[in-house]
């Protein structure tokens, strides 16, 4: 049956800037269901006028909100926790609607939202600064920390509620105010959790929305930057533009938190519990099909265990349910647009074509719609194929053959990329010299669900700096002021 709200005033279809809900004058964008294409709303297609009302509105907040007291904005963020589950089942289905990814997940990426909006309400009250022993008599040294100012957000399509949560929450818990560009695939969900902020008691101008199109997005964003009011920039996204922005900011100086690419390694030892990896494999590569930035994109067996782990692995991604959100089997769902598949299917194609096997999957699902995709396990893949170098984005695993540890490190860390890596292993001595030996910001052992509020989420390499999530998350939203006070005696 079809995915519909209960509470309908959700689905906000207008920027909010400065506490109201406003049209922009001119072009629409159009927000369609990527299982169906079908229309689901149209929201403004924003250029630099909006960009700069709301820049202007952030501003305008940001000295009155820095001066509420922690505990007063602990309680309005508590209150935007309290608000986003009561409302998780509606604003699951707004996820699942323009983004894709099956009901169940859907509600769970609210839950997962939530968790940092509630983690960063308590850390509010946290941020504390440090008393310096005096290296003089007469003398009192302190270190203060401090809300940045202005903070603009841009956020990606694929996560559409935990992304803009992980960015805002911490933002209001250090005192700044929030400018926001969702993503032009995603942008109902961010407006939804923006509608229940404002609810929440968030006051006018303090958090702005404002969406646009992939062609307009660089008016709205090139006003950000060349605005030195705007202090901080935190964007998740590719590489690329990462870089862009990183030498854009440069003209003033902002502060940045850079979540980009990834090229996560996926090892699977010969000592390895098989079950066990298969099963972490199955958790980080095909949540929400795939189209994750730590999601597995290069997986590694040791020869010795190949053939038995693929036999394992194709059973279990043979048996994946591929369909709508609207079906309640649904496991695996579209891809969110058209060149999504063509990249999935090139890197496919490309690989069979330099002798890469297909065990299972390998094509494009068309009795389902333009944007399904089988879930595909690959062998004989190695470094010269476009997925070892590329992001796929997809429900494609490709295994590679390797003998030796040194081989493997060597292999997983010959990227420009460092996100995430996995490995599974039960010997402890190997367990610690991979850890150490790995060149990534998260690694997970043993382990293929990492995400957590209280863990610092973030990579190295030209992956990104900055850290969201757990108390390094806070720390990026502030700058620290030496105070310093004589003539005590």
């Amino acid at each position: 049956m079809p995915l519909k709200l209960q509470r309908t005033e959700l689905l906000r279809s207008t920027n909010y800037i400065a506490g109201e809900w406003s049209e922009a004058a001119g072009r629409k964008l159009d927000v369609t269901d990527p299982a169906t294409g079908a229309l689901i709303a149209q929201v403004p297609d924003s250029g630099a006028t909006q960009a700069r009302a709301a820049a202007d509105a952030a501003h305008s907040a940001f000295a009155s909100w820095r001066k509420v007291p922690a505990k007063q904005r602990a309680q309005i963020i508590k209150r935007w926790n309290d608000l986003v589950m009561a409302h998780q089942d509606d604003l699951g289905t707004l996820v699942s609607l323009e983004q894709g990814k099956p009901l169940a997940e859907g509600k769970g990426e609210i839950a997962y939202a939530a968790s940092y909006i509630e983690w960063f309400a308590e850390e509010a009250t946290r941020a504390n600064g440090e008393i310096i022993p005096a290296p003089v008599a007469g003398r009192r040294m302190f270190a203060i920390k401090e809300p940045v100012g202005v903070v603009a957000a841009i956020t990606p399509w694929n996560f559409p509620a935990a992304m803009i949560a992980r960015k805002i929450a911490p933002a209001l818990a250090a005192g700044c105010t929030v400018i926001c560009k969702p993503a032009e695939d995603t942008p109902l969900t961010s407006l939804a959790l923006v509608r229940l902020a404002e609810e929440a008691g968030v006051p006018p101008g303090v958090l702005n929305v404002v969406t646009a199109s992939r062609e307009r997005t660089p008016e709205v964003v090139d006003a950000w930057l060349d605005d030195p009011r705007v202090r901080k920039i935190t964007f998740t996204g590719s590489t690329p533009v990462g870089k862009h922005l990183a030498r854009r900011s440069a003209d003033t100086l902002k502060k940045l938190s850079l979540e980009l690419g990834g090229n996560a390694p996926f090892i699977v030892f010969e000592d390895a519990d098989l079950d066990a990896a298969v099963e972490g494999l199955m958790a980080s590569k095909f949540r929400n099909g795939g189209q994750t930035c730590v999601c597995p994109n290069r997986v590694f067996v040791q020869s010795s265990v190949h053939d038995a782990f693929a036999d394992k692995l194709a059973a279990r991604v043979g048996g994946l349910e591929v369909g709508p959100a609207s079906e309640a089997s649904s496991q695996i769902g579209p891809m969110i647009n058209a060149r999504a598949v063509e990249k999935i299917e090139r890197h496919v194609q490309d690989a069979v074509a330099r002798g890469a096997k297909v065990l299972v999957g390998g094509k494009r699902l068309t009795q389902l719609g333009a944007q399904y995709f089988a879930p595909t396990v690959l062998v004989g893949a190695d470094a010269t194929m476009a997925c070892a170098g590329e992001e796929t984005f997809g429900p494609v695993v490709p295994l590679t053959r390797f003998e030796t540890e040194a081989e493997v490190i060597a292999a997983a860390n010959d990227t420009p990329f460092g996100l995430a890596a996995y490995f599974y292993s039960t010997d402890i001595r190997r367990v610690w010299r991979v850890a150490d030996a790995l060149e990534s910001g998260i690694v997970g052992i043993n382990e293929g669900a990492l995400a957590a509020e209280a863990a610092p989420f973030g990579g190295v390499k030209e992956s990104g700096y900055g850290r969201e999530g757990s108390v390094h998350g806070l720390e990026d939203y502030m700058h620290t002021k030496y105070v310093c006070q004589g003539q005590l005696d």
